[in-house]
């Protein structure tokens, strides 16, 4: 029974988590919240994290009633995220690891939400679909508080006028960088005529429609069902911080059920990033011989590729 400590912290959200084999014993969260239609940027990120991670810790380790010595493995991001930030937070997770000496373990951000995506709603083989960032909220200047995202699905339920925007897929490739230039460059002429809830209804049918293909509503050719012909798997996952998206859930579940497929999704405790995320997979790795050594090997990298990890821990 492996009892793991998970920190995360690549981007605004720092968040840390205790899972026990596989049950979450604790999981807060804070988010560096700046003024609406502004970023953040990772020096101002990292001093947030810098101030908030030690009363985080304390709280995440007494809502979970544990004590340092019972915790088996100390887990946190490796990367990808913004370096500032990443670094704060694997300063943290190498100290702790040596005040209390446990073996450490870094874990690829995407790989957490995939695991913690798995584990909580007992998918077993499916195809997952990794769906994050809302740079699209900056240009409305919607408010970083809970989340952009979450902001932007709220607006767009009220919504009631459909802007025509780009829409590229070639293939298995789905393009949004000219669907973003295109309401960047026109964003001031299109609020005279579009509402800032219709926007964010069209951005949402236009992005989700192109990771599932719909069109009004009838189901055609599907992208995600490419790759669930290619694998042969008869689920799907949504993962990421866009995935507690109620309507691109509701699309996704529209093609599963047209395929005879499951759909699995999360909601905003374990969707949106978290530190339970990266105990659940640490502990995964830890369990199966993975831990990161020697010392030096305990970085953190901006560009760390999901398909850079070796998934030993999975034989099925």
């Amino acid at each position: 029974m492996v009892i793991a400590i998970g920190l995360e912290g690549s981007a605004n959200k720092l968040g840390i988590g205790i899972i026990k084999d596989g049950q979450v014993l604790s999981n807060p969260r804070v988010t560096y919240i700046t003024p609406p239609g502004e970023g953040f940027l990772p020096s101002e990120t990292a001093r947030h994290h810098q101030a908030e991670i030690i009363n985080l810790l304390e709280k995440s380790i007494k809502e979970a009633k544990v004590r340092p010595e019972e915790i088996d493995v100390i887990c946190y991001t490796k990367g990808p995220g913004m370096g500032a930030p990443l670094v704060s937070v694997a300063v943290v997770a190498r100290t702790i690891a040596q005040l209390w000496k446990k073996p450490i373990v870094g874990v690829n951000h995407c790989i957490g939400h995939i695991e913690m995506g798995r584990h909580i709603t007992g998918a077993k083989d499916p195809t997952v679909l990794y769906v994050s960032g809302d740079r699209f909220a900056r240009i409305l200047k919607l408010s970083n508080d809970p989340s952009p995202g979450y902001n932007i699905e709220q607006l767009a339920k009220r919504g009631k006028k459909l802007l025509a925007l780009p829409y590229v897929v070639k293939g298995m490739d789905v393009s949004f960088s000219g669907l973003l230039s295109f309401i960047e460059e026109k964003a001031e002429t299109l609020k005279r005529e579009y509402t800032p809830e219709d926007l964010c209804f069209s951005l949402q049918e236009a992005v989700f429609a192109m990771l599932v293909e719909t069109t009004d509503p009838v189901v055609l050719n599907i992208f995600l069902e490419r790759a669930m012909a290619h694998t042969g798997s008869q689920e799907v996952l949504i993962v990421g911080g866009v995935g507690c998206n109620e309507r691109l859930q509701e699309m996704m579940n529209r093609m599963c059920e047209e395929r005879q497929a499951k759909l699995f999704a999360t909601d905003e405790r374990f969707c949106i990033d978290n530190g339970a995320m990266i105990a659940q997979a640490g502990s995964e790795m830890y369990s199966a011989g993975m831990v990161t050594s020697p010392w030096e090997e305990t970085f953190c990298t901006q560009r760390y590729r999901t398909d850079e990890v070796e998934v030993v821990w999975r034989n099925d």
